[in-house]
Protein backbone atom coordinates (compact mmCIF):
# COMPACT_ATOMS: atom_id res chain seq x y z
CA UNK A 1 0.00 0.00 0.00
CA UNK A 2 2.64 2.39 1.15
CA UNK A 3 4.46 2.25 -2.83
CA UNK A 4 0.61 2.67 -4.27
CA UNK A 5 0.34 5.80 -1.82
CA UNK A 6 3.88 7.05 -3.45
CA UNK A 7 2.93 6.48 -6.81
CA UNK A 8 -0.39 8.30 -6.71
CA UNK A 9 1.48 11.33 -4.87
CA UNK A 10 4.34 11.04 -7.75
CA UNK A 11 1.36 11.32 -10.21
CA UNK A 12 -0.13 14.24 -8.67
CA UNK A 13 3.18 15.74 -8.48
CA UNK A 14 4.15 15.52 -11.92
CA UNK A 15 0.16 16.51 -12.87
CA UNK A 16 0.96 19.77 -10.53
CA UNK A 17 4.06 20.44 -11.91
CA UNK A 18 3.27 20.08 -15.67
CA UNK A 19 -0.14 22.29 -15.41
CA UNK A 20 2.26 25.03 -14.00
CA UNK A 21 4.86 24.58 -17.15
CA UNK A 22 1.72 24.81 -19.24
CA UNK A 23 0.12 27.97 -17.99
CA UNK A 24 3.42 29.40 -17.56
CA UNK A 25 4.36 28.98 -20.79
CA UNK A 26 0.70 30.26 -21.80
CA UNK A 27 1.29 33.61 -20.08
CA UNK A 28 4.31 34.04 -21.82
CA UNK A 29 3.16 33.44 -25.17
CA UNK A 30 0.25 35.92 -24.13
CA UNK A 31 3.00 38.68 -22.58
CA UNK A 32 4.85 38.00 -26.32
CA UNK A 33 2.17 38.88 -28.60
CA UNK A 34 0.71 41.67 -26.24
CA UNK A 35 3.90 43.22 -26.36
CA UNK A 36 3.97 42.76 -30.27
CA UNK A 37 0.46 43.91 -30.65
CA UNK A 38 1.15 47.43 -28.93
CA UNK A 39 4.36 47.52 -30.89
CA UNK A 40 3.15 47.25 -34.20
CA UNK A 41 -0.43 48.54 -33.63
CA UNK A 42 -1.46 51.90 -35.24
CA UNK A 43 -2.82 54.35 -32.65
CA UNK A 44 -2.69 57.45 -34.72
CA UNK A 45 -6.05 57.67 -34.06
CA UNK A 46 -5.37 58.55 -30.53
CA UNK A 47 -2.63 60.49 -31.30
CA UNK A 48 -5.03 62.64 -33.58
CA UNK A 49 -7.11 63.00 -30.20
CA UNK A 50 -4.82 63.33 -27.33
CA UNK A 51 -0.92 63.02 -27.95
CA UNK A 52 -0.56 62.96 -23.96
CA UNK A 53 -2.83 60.05 -24.22
CA UNK A 54 -0.77 58.42 -27.03
CA UNK A 55 2.48 58.73 -25.15
CA UNK A 56 1.30 57.53 -21.90
CA UNK A 57 -0.52 54.44 -23.30
CA UNK A 58 2.59 53.64 -25.16
CA UNK A 59 4.95 54.42 -22.31
CA UNK A 60 2.78 51.94 -19.98
CA UNK A 61 2.56 49.02 -22.24
CA UNK A 62 5.97 48.42 -23.45
CA UNK A 63 8.19 50.64 -21.26
CA UNK A 64 6.92 49.58 -17.38
CA UNK A 65 5.97 46.73 -15.36
CA UNK A 66 2.20 46.65 -15.28
CA UNK A 67 1.63 44.53 -18.01
CA UNK A 68 4.46 42.02 -16.46
CA UNK A 69 2.46 42.71 -13.08
CA UNK A 70 -1.14 42.07 -14.61
CA UNK A 71 0.00 38.90 -16.41
CA UNK A 72 2.02 37.50 -12.98
CA UNK A 73 -1.59 37.64 -10.76
CA UNK A 74 -3.33 36.18 -13.65
CA UNK A 75 -0.30 33.38 -13.26
CA UNK A 76 -1.15 33.07 -9.47
CA UNK A 77 -4.79 32.95 -10.05
CA UNK A 78 -4.14 30.11 -12.28
CA UNK A 79 -1.84 28.24 -10.37
CA UNK A 80 -3.93 28.67 -7.18
CA UNK A 81 -7.36 27.15 -9.36
CA UNK A 82 -5.22 23.99 -10.49
CA UNK A 83 -3.90 23.44 -6.72
CA UNK A 84 -7.82 23.81 -5.54
CA UNK A 85 -8.66 21.28 -8.27
CA UNK A 86 -5.66 18.99 -6.81
CA UNK A 87 -6.50 19.10 -3.67
CA UNK A 88 -10.28 18.20 -4.32
CA UNK A 89 -8.98 15.39 -5.96
CA UNK A 90 -7.41 14.35 -3.22
CA UNK A 91 -10.41 14.55 -1.32
CA UNK A 92 -12.02 12.58 -3.54
CA UNK A 93 -8.80 9.86 -3.14
CA UNK A 94 -9.48 9.62 0.71
CA UNK A 95 -13.27 9.53 0.79
CA UNK A 96 -13.08 7.00 -2.14
CA UNK A 97 -10.35 4.83 -0.06
CA UNK A 98 -12.83 5.49 3.16
CA UNK A 99 -15.55 4.40 1.90
CA UNK A 100 -14.17 1.08 -0.21
CA UNK A 101 -12.48 0.02 3.36
CA UNK A 102 -15.86 -0.42 5.13
CA UNK A 103 -16.79 -2.44 2.07
CA UNK A 104 -14.27 -4.98 2.48
CA UNK A 105 -16.03 -6.92 5.01
CA UNK A 106 -19.59 -6.20 3.55
CA UNK A 107 -20.55 -9.78 1.92
CA UNK A 108 -23.33 -7.76 0.01
CA UNK A 109 -20.73 -6.18 -1.99
CA UNK A 110 -18.92 -8.51 -4.13
CA UNK A 111 -16.53 -5.88 -5.69
CA UNK A 112 -15.10 -2.56 -5.11
CA UNK A 113 -14.39 0.03 -7.29
CA UNK A 114 -12.75 3.06 -7.19
CA UNK A 115 -11.78 5.98 -9.20
CA UNK A 116 -9.50 4.90 -12.52
CA UNK A 117 -6.26 7.06 -10.82
CA UNK A 118 -6.86 4.25 -8.17
CA UNK A 119 -6.66 1.76 -9.61
CA UNK A 120 -3.86 -0.61 -7.97
CA UNK A 121 -5.81 0.33 -4.31
CA UNK A 122 -8.69 -1.13 -6.12
CA UNK A 123 -6.88 -4.50 -7.21
CA UNK A 124 -5.36 -5.07 -3.64
CA UNK A 125 -8.14 -4.05 -1.63
CA UNK A 126 -10.42 -6.60 -3.32
CA UNK A 127 -7.91 -9.45 -3.22
CA UNK A 128 -7.41 -8.21 0.76
CA UNK A 129 -11.85 -8.88 0.30
CA UNK A 130 -11.64 -12.32 -0.97
CA UNK A 131 -8.93 -13.39 1.28
CA UNK A 132 -10.82 -11.75 4.38
CA UNK A 133 -14.02 -13.89 2.99
CA UNK A 134 -11.70 -16.75 2.57
CA UNK A 135 -10.25 -16.52 5.76
CA UNK A 136 -13.71 -16.29 7.82
CA UNK A 137 -15.39 -19.18 6.02
CA UNK A 138 -12.10 -21.48 6.99
CA UNK A 139 -12.19 -19.88 11.12
CA UNK A 140 -16.28 -20.68 10.38
CA UNK A 141 -15.79 -24.42 9.04
CA UNK A 142 -12.56 -24.85 11.81
CA UNK A 143 -14.89 -24.14 14.33
CA UNK A 144 -17.70 -26.12 13.29
CA UNK A 145 -15.29 -28.82 13.49
CA UNK A 146 -13.87 -27.91 16.66
CA UNK A 147 -18.02 -27.88 18.27
CA UNK A 148 -18.68 -31.27 16.76
CA UNK A 149 -15.16 -32.96 17.76
CA UNK A 150 -15.73 -31.98 21.40
CA UNK A 151 -19.66 -33.05 21.00
CA UNK A 152 -18.04 -36.47 19.33
CA UNK A 153 -15.69 -36.31 22.54
CA UNK A 154 -18.18 -36.02 24.79
CA UNK A 155 -19.96 -38.47 23.92
CA UNK A 156 -17.23 -40.84 23.29
CA UNK A 157 -16.10 -40.42 26.99
CA UNK A 158 -19.21 -42.29 28.01
CA UNK A 159 -18.35 -45.34 26.47
CA UNK A 160 -15.44 -45.81 28.06
CA UNK A 161 -15.89 -44.41 31.48
CA UNK A 162 -19.48 -46.53 31.66
CA UNK A 163 -17.15 -50.11 30.81
CA UNK A 164 -14.67 -49.28 33.25
CA UNK A 165 -17.10 -48.96 35.91
CA UNK A 166 -18.70 -52.00 34.82
CA UNK A 167 -16.09 -54.23 35.32
CA UNK A 168 -14.54 -52.71 38.04
CA UNK A 169 -17.99 -52.59 40.08
CA UNK A 170 -18.25 -56.59 39.20
CA UNK A 171 -14.49 -57.20 40.47
CA UNK A 172 -15.43 -55.42 43.69
CA UNK A 173 -18.58 -57.74 44.06
CA UNK A 174 -17.80 -60.68 42.93
CA UNK A 175 -14.82 -61.48 45.78
CA UNK A 176 -14.69 -65.21 45.38
CA UNK A 177 -14.47 -64.56 41.15
CA UNK A 178 -12.42 -67.24 39.28
CA UNK A 179 -8.43 -65.85 38.83
CA UNK A 180 -9.07 -66.06 34.88
CA UNK A 181 -12.19 -64.17 34.51
CA UNK A 182 -10.93 -61.88 37.07
CA UNK A 183 -7.60 -61.24 34.65
CA UNK A 184 -10.15 -61.18 31.47
CA UNK A 185 -11.94 -58.48 33.40
CA UNK A 186 -8.73 -56.17 34.87
CA UNK A 187 -7.22 -56.19 31.09
CA UNK A 188 -10.60 -54.98 29.48
CA UNK A 189 -11.25 -52.37 32.05
CA UNK A 190 -7.22 -51.34 31.55
CA UNK A 191 -7.89 -50.83 27.76
CA UNK A 192 -10.88 -49.06 28.27
CA UNK A 193 -9.10 -46.49 31.02
CA UNK A 194 -6.25 -45.99 28.30
CA UNK A 195 -9.20 -45.46 25.83
CA UNK A 196 -10.77 -42.22 28.17
CA UNK A 197 -6.84 -41.43 28.33
CA UNK A 198 -6.80 -40.70 25.03
CA UNK A 199 -10.19 -39.48 24.55
CA UNK A 200 -8.87 -37.03 27.51
CA UNK A 201 -5.74 -36.26 26.35
CA UNK A 202 -7.88 -35.16 22.45
CA UNK A 203 -9.50 -32.56 24.96
CA UNK A 204 -6.17 -31.36 26.11
CA UNK A 205 -4.66 -31.03 23.08
CA UNK A 206 -8.06 -28.68 21.76
CA UNK A 207 -7.63 -26.42 24.67
CA UNK A 208 -3.27 -26.27 24.94
CA UNK A 209 -4.02 -25.34 20.34
CA UNK A 210 -6.42 -22.65 20.92
CA UNK A 211 -3.76 -20.77 23.62
CA UNK A 212 -0.46 -22.16 22.83
CA UNK A 213 1.98 -20.15 21.15
CA UNK A 214 4.91 -22.16 19.41
CA UNK A 215 8.55 -20.77 19.88
CA UNK A 216 11.60 -22.05 18.92
CA UNK A 217 14.57 -22.57 20.77
CA UNK A 218 17.25 -23.61 17.95
CA UNK A 219 20.25 -25.33 18.61
CA UNK A 220 22.52 -27.82 15.93
CA UNK A 221 20.88 -31.44 15.68
CA UNK A 222 21.80 -34.39 14.30
CA UNK A 223 18.93 -35.26 12.19
CA UNK A 224 20.17 -38.98 11.42
CA UNK A 225 20.12 -39.51 15.31
CA UNK A 226 16.88 -37.46 16.02
CA UNK A 227 15.06 -39.88 13.91
CA UNK A 228 16.74 -43.01 15.45
CA UNK A 229 15.35 -41.92 18.74
CA UNK A 230 11.76 -41.26 17.54
CA UNK A 231 11.78 -44.43 16.47
CA UNK A 232 12.52 -46.30 19.41
CA UNK A 233 10.23 -44.28 21.25
CA UNK A 234 7.62 -46.00 18.46
CA UNK A 235 8.67 -49.26 19.54
CA UNK A 236 5.45 -50.57 22.01
CA UNK A 237 3.70 -48.89 19.23
CA UNK A 238 4.88 -50.35 16.21
CA UNK A 239 4.88 -54.12 18.16
CA UNK A 240 1.00 -53.57 19.05
CA UNK A 241 0.21 -52.27 15.83
CA UNK A 242 2.66 -55.25 14.21
CA UNK A 243 4.61 -52.53 12.23
CA UNK A 244 7.61 -51.81 11.79
CA UNK A 245 9.78 -48.90 10.55
CA UNK A 246 12.64 -48.57 7.76
CA UNK A 247 15.12 -45.71 8.04
CA UNK A 248 16.78 -44.82 5.32
CA UNK A 249 20.08 -42.98 5.21
CA UNK A 250 21.98 -41.15 2.60
CA UNK A 251 24.57 -39.57 4.83
CA UNK A 252 24.70 -37.51 8.19
CA UNK A 253 22.85 -34.27 7.88
CA UNK A 254 22.90 -31.41 10.41
CA UNK A 255 20.65 -28.81 10.73
CA UNK A 256 19.64 -25.84 13.24
CA UNK A 257 16.39 -26.28 14.96
CA UNK A 258 14.43 -27.06 17.97
CA UNK A 259 14.71 -30.77 19.11
CA UNK A 260 11.64 -30.57 20.93
CA UNK A 261 9.22 -29.26 18.54
CA UNK A 262 10.83 -31.12 15.62
CA UNK A 263 10.31 -34.38 17.74
CA UNK A 264 6.00 -33.02 17.39
CA UNK A 265 6.51 -32.56 13.47
CA UNK A 266 8.10 -36.20 12.99
CA UNK A 267 6.28 -38.11 16.12
CA UNK A 268 3.09 -36.89 14.69
CA UNK A 269 3.71 -37.78 10.86
CA UNK A 270 4.98 -41.66 12.60
CA UNK A 271 2.17 -41.97 14.46
CA UNK A 272 -0.71 -41.75 11.52
CA UNK A 273 1.40 -43.66 9.55
CA UNK A 274 1.23 -46.41 11.84
CA UNK A 275 -2.32 -46.04 12.51
CA UNK A 276 -3.44 -45.54 8.29
CA UNK A 277 -0.61 -48.17 6.82
CA UNK A 278 -2.35 -50.84 5.68
CA UNK A 279 1.38 -52.74 5.22
CA UNK A 280 3.43 -53.71 8.02
CA UNK A 281 6.42 -51.96 6.52
CA UNK A 282 7.08 -48.05 6.79
CA UNK A 283 9.67 -46.14 5.31
CA UNK A 284 11.14 -42.92 6.55
CA UNK A 285 14.25 -41.51 4.01
CA UNK A 286 16.10 -38.50 5.05
CA UNK A 287 17.78 -36.96 1.70
CA UNK A 288 20.22 -33.36 0.90
CA UNK A 289 19.01 -31.16 -1.95
CA UNK A 290 20.62 -27.78 -2.58
CA UNK A 291 19.89 -26.52 0.42
CA UNK A 292 17.44 -28.07 2.44
CA UNK A 293 17.49 -30.91 4.23
CA UNK A 294 13.82 -33.60 3.42
CA UNK A 295 12.14 -36.28 5.09
CA UNK A 296 9.99 -38.90 3.72
CA UNK A 297 7.26 -40.63 5.40
CA UNK A 298 5.94 -43.16 3.09
CA UNK A 299 3.15 -45.84 3.90
CA UNK A 300 1.14 -47.93 1.92
CA UNK A 301 -2.88 -47.51 2.77
CA UNK A 302 -6.39 -46.07 1.12
CA UNK A 303 -5.97 -43.17 -1.13
CA UNK A 304 -6.75 -40.08 0.35
CA UNK A 305 -9.38 -38.14 -2.21
CA UNK A 306 -8.05 -35.15 -3.68
CA UNK A 307 -10.76 -33.05 -1.99
CA UNK A 308 -9.33 -34.34 1.20
CA UNK A 309 -5.84 -34.39 0.86
CA UNK A 310 -6.19 -30.40 -0.23
CA UNK A 311 -7.11 -29.99 3.28
CA UNK A 312 -5.07 -32.31 5.29
CA UNK A 313 -3.15 -29.50 7.08
CA UNK A 314 -6.24 -27.80 8.15
CA UNK A 315 -6.77 -27.93 11.99
CA UNK A 316 -9.52 -30.01 13.35
CA UNK A 317 -10.01 -31.88 10.00
CA UNK A 318 -9.27 -35.56 10.04
CA UNK A 319 -9.45 -37.54 7.00
CA UNK A 320 -11.35 -40.40 8.78
CA UNK A 321 -14.32 -38.28 10.22
CA UNK A 322 -15.65 -41.32 11.60
CA UNK A 323 -15.63 -41.60 15.77
CA UNK A 324 -15.81 -45.74 15.45
CA UNK A 325 -12.09 -45.72 14.73
CA UNK A 326 -9.28 -45.27 17.79
CA UNK A 327 -7.33 -43.99 14.72
CA UNK A 328 -8.49 -40.60 14.30
CA UNK A 329 -7.24 -37.82 16.79
CA UNK A 330 -8.24 -34.47 17.26
CA UNK A 331 -7.19 -33.39 13.92
CA UNK A 332 -4.58 -31.51 15.16
CA UNK A 333 -1.06 -33.48 14.46
CA UNK A 334 -0.89 -32.33 11.24
CA UNK A 335 -2.12 -28.56 11.36
CA UNK A 336 0.89 -28.96 14.54
CA UNK A 337 3.52 -30.44 12.27
CA UNK A 338 2.44 -27.92 9.06
CA UNK A 339 3.43 -24.89 11.75
CA UNK A 340 6.53 -26.13 13.15
CA UNK A 341 7.92 -26.56 9.73
CA UNK A 342 7.32 -23.05 8.30
CA UNK A 343 8.66 -21.71 11.75
CA UNK A 344 11.81 -23.70 10.91
CA UNK A 345 11.70 -21.48 7.63
CA UNK A 346 10.52 -25.02 5.86
CA UNK A 347 7.52 -26.89 4.79
CA UNK A 348 5.66 -29.78 4.42
CA UNK A 349 3.02 -31.28 1.87
CA UNK A 350 1.60 -34.44 1.30
CA UNK A 351 0.76 -37.07 -1.66
CA UNK A 352 -1.22 -40.40 -1.79
CA UNK A 353 -2.11 -42.38 -4.85
CA UNK A 354 -3.63 -45.94 -4.78
CA UNK A 355 -0.40 -47.52 -3.48
CA UNK A 356 1.54 -44.97 -1.18
CA UNK A 357 0.82 -41.92 1.42
CA UNK A 358 4.06 -39.44 1.61
CA UNK A 359 4.60 -36.64 3.58
CA UNK A 360 7.39 -34.71 2.77
CA UNK A 361 9.35 -32.46 4.76
CA UNK A 362 11.67 -29.72 3.90
CA UNK A 363 14.00 -28.16 6.31
CA UNK A 364 17.05 -25.70 5.83
CA UNK A 365 20.51 -26.24 6.61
Amino acid sequence: MKNDTNNVLKKSIIKIVMGMVIWTIILVIAFALLKTYFSLADFQWIYDISPDLYLELKYNYLNNNSLIIFLLIIWMIGILVLLIKVLGKFKTYIDALTDATSKIFDKNIEYIELPSELEEFQTKLNRLKRESEKNEAKARESEKRKNDLIVYLAHDLKTPLTSTIGYLSLLDEVKDMPFRQKEKYIKIALDKAYRLEDLINELFDIARFNSEEITLEKEQLDLNLMLEQIVDDFYPLLKENNKEIKLIFQEKITIDGDSFQLCRLFSNLIKNAIYYSTDKLITIALTKSFDYATITVANKGKKIPPEKLAKIFEKFYRVDSSRGTNSGGSGLGLAIAKEIAELHNGSIIATSDDNYTNFYVNLPL
